[in-house]
């Protein structure tokens, strides 16, 4: 009987519950026959994925400033350090698999490969143009170290991992990676996991409609963009039977609250905070619709999947995989402008049929093309690939 493929993934700053992908990726791992190891921040909504070994790390104080955050991924990257050579000692690992942001971890990658384990680079997110977008400059040694980290987590890695096409593309243009090397699979959402229910009247707080945001809200997120859109919709167009929900946790929330009432409009906006999944389905199943104020070209927008996965059309600013995702069930305005956005919102407001028409064109997309089970086979195929010795790949 052959041994079961060992594989450990290492993460980010960041708590098994909080990263869907992560989650996927394990559980599918696990289904087809693994032995999984997690390493990852603790969190007290810790969620156990069926068949995974957590290694957890006290969590760090969040970085607030830049050095904030120099500390907070040191402690980190030292606290990964610790519990790989844990993990190795007790039960090894065939294939380790390394999660952006940030790309620190490539000096794992290196002792690793030299003893002969596989190194995948899970490449998500973009840790330069996060860097430009919250603090809006792409000089200083910051920006150059991280431009540089990132090329060391692709040119270190013995395959790539990219979330989507975009992102292959700077892996080859940016870290110089034959295309060989990657793999793209998409983060779509899984199906049994989001299935519309009964609408829930009280989530729209005395409100005809509610609008909905569910996920991370991170300075790069925009969400500044989508409180002004409120504003214009509620002081300008002069739409005031929608509530708009921000369902999630994140360095922006804060301001965002302030912007909110600053604005006038924190009678129709609320930040409800972090939600279970259950939370999560019940409020994009008493939803009109989404929105998705993302203007980062290379991110794939994983709130705007979720709102296709229940039939539900959204709002987003018109950027490349925002795009390509959303088809027919989105409404696109014009990149940076909250009053494009809120026009978008009224109209589609109005209009029941077409509400309708783009939710089931978006559901069926999910269903066809950007569920996780699609994603899931590659995934799992690439990985028994890259644990088997070499000479023996295909």
């Amino acid at each position: 009987m052959s041994t079961p493929t060992r594989v450990l993934l290492v993460v980010e700053n960041v708590a098994l519950a909080r990263d869907h992908r992560l989650r996927k990726h394990a559980a599918a791992l696990v289904e087809a026959g693994m032995r999984v190891t997690v390493i990852c921040r603790r969190d007290p909504g810790n969620q156990a994925v069926p068949g995974v070994r957590v290694l957890d790390y006290p969590a760090p104080a969040d970085g607030t400033g830049k050095l904030g955050f120099v500390r907070e991924y040191l402690y980190s990257l030292l606290m990964a350090v610790a519990l790989t050579v844990r993990a190795l000692c007790t039960g090894g690992a065939d294939v380790v698999q390394m999660s952006s942001t940030p790309d620190i971890y490539f000096v794992l990658a290196v002792p690793l490969k030299f003893f002969g384990r596989t190194v995948i680079f899970d490449f998500k997110d973009l840790s330069p143009e996060m860097y430009e977008a919250r603090y809006g400059s792409t000089d200083g040694p910051l920006y150059r170290l991280l431009r540089t980290c990132e090329r060391a987590s692709l040119r270190t890695a013995s395959h790539v991992v990219a979330v989507n096409g975009t992102v292959r593309e700077v892996a080859m243009t940016r870290g110089g990676v034959p295309a060989r090397r990657i793999t793209v699979v998409g983060n779509g959402p899984r199906l049994d996991q989001l299935v519309a229910g009964p609408a829930r009247p009280e989530l729209r707080g005395g409100h005809r409609h509610l609008a909905v945001l569910v996920g991370m809200m991170g300075p790069q997120d925009r969400i500044d963009l989508a409180v002004e859109a409120v504003a214009h919709l509620v002081h300008r167009l002069g739409r005031t039977d929608c509530g708009f929900a921000f369902v999630g946790v994140g360095d922006a929330v804060a301001d965002c609250e302030k912007l909110a009432a600053e604005r006038g409009v924190s009678a129709w906006v609320t930040f409800p905070g972090w939600a279970e999944p259950d939370q999560v389905v019940d409020y994009l199943s008493t939803a009109d619709l989404g929105i998705e104020p993302n203007l980062e070209p290379f991110v794939t927008p994983v709130k705007a999947m979720e709102y296709m996965a229940v039939g539900l059309p959204f709002v987003a600013f018109d950027v490349a995989e925002t795009r390509l995702v959303g088809g027919d069930a989105a409404a696109l305005a014009t990149p940076g402008d909250p009053a494009d956005f809120a026009r978008h919102i009224d109209e589609l407001l109005t209009d029941r049929e077409r509400r309708q028409a783009m939710g089931r064109a978006g559901r069926r997309a999910v269903v066809e093309r950007l569920a996780w089970e699609h994603q899931q086979e590659t995934y799992v195929a690439l990985v028994g690939r890259l644990a088997r010795p070499k000479g023996e790949h295909a």
